[in-house]
């Protein structure tokens, strides 16, 4: 199956998790404090990015950027390329044409870099998909452009990996502190909390990730009720 066939033909996945879904089961059973978090959010039902390429032209945009920003520019490239973010749309743009809209000279050419690599690899997408986890890290982070966060968010949010833990993550980092108030905000110290959650640490992040979207984390965690 080709890049853009395989992509479209899963731009309406949908994953939906209970109480009774094996990774609930795990989370609940396994750490208190995120116990009560997923009893109080509840079932959660989300959509999977199969747009390969966009997602992640829109995270090489959104690098050190606030959400409101990045998606500003990340819609202002979209017109650019009459609502179709693809190589060929991209390929016609020029460093200027990027600039225009309020790119920096470095991330236009990431962004080209990044069409540059998947037009001279044929089925680059496909072969990420069948891709253990660290391999999948391997190949994206040699792309100019794409660290190690943006290669998990990848994992995450568009293979739907179920055992990623983005402790690179500004966001993640934010509802976890929320979370074991009384924790230290290292790489280290965080593996070791989160070691009960595998092989679900996706799942969990992103109940930490609804927390601090829905505003549940500016208020102390000790006053959530299940």
């Amino acid at each position: 199956m080709s890049e853009t066939n395989f992509e479209n033909s899963k731009l309406n996945a949908v994953v939906c998790l209970n109480r009774q879904s094996p990774a609930i089961c795990h989370l609940c059973g396994s750490d208190n404090a995120l116990r009560k978090l997923i009893l109080h959010i509840g079932d959660i039902t989300y959509y999977l990015n199969y747009d390969s390429l966009k997602f992640l032209v829109d995270t090489i945009i959104g690098q050190m950027l606030s959400n409101k920003v990045a998606d500003v520019l990340s819609n202002r490239l979209l017109i650019l390329c009459n609502g179709d973010i693809t190589i060929d749309s991209l390929k016609q743009l020029s460093i200027a044409d990027f600039r225009g809209i309020g790119l920096s000279t470095r991330k236009a050419e990431c962004i080209q870099g990044l069409i540059e690599h998947v037009k001279n690899h044929p089925g680059f997408f496909d072969k990420l998909q069948n891709k253990v986890d660290n391999d999948v890290l391997h190949e994206l982070i040699k792309l100019r452009g794409i660290g190690s966060w943006s290669a998990k968010m990848f994992l995450i949010f568009v293979l739907d990996r179920p055992d990623i833990l983005p402790y690179e993550d500004g966001a993640f980092l934010q509802a976890f502190n929320w979370l074991y108030p009384s924790s230290k905000l290292t790489k280290d110290s965080i593996i070791m909390i989160c070691e009960r959650w595998r092989p679900y640490s996706s799942i969990a992040s992103r109940y930490l990730y609804i927390a601090l979207d829905s505003g549940l984390t500016k208020h102390p965690f000790v006053e959530l009720r299940e």
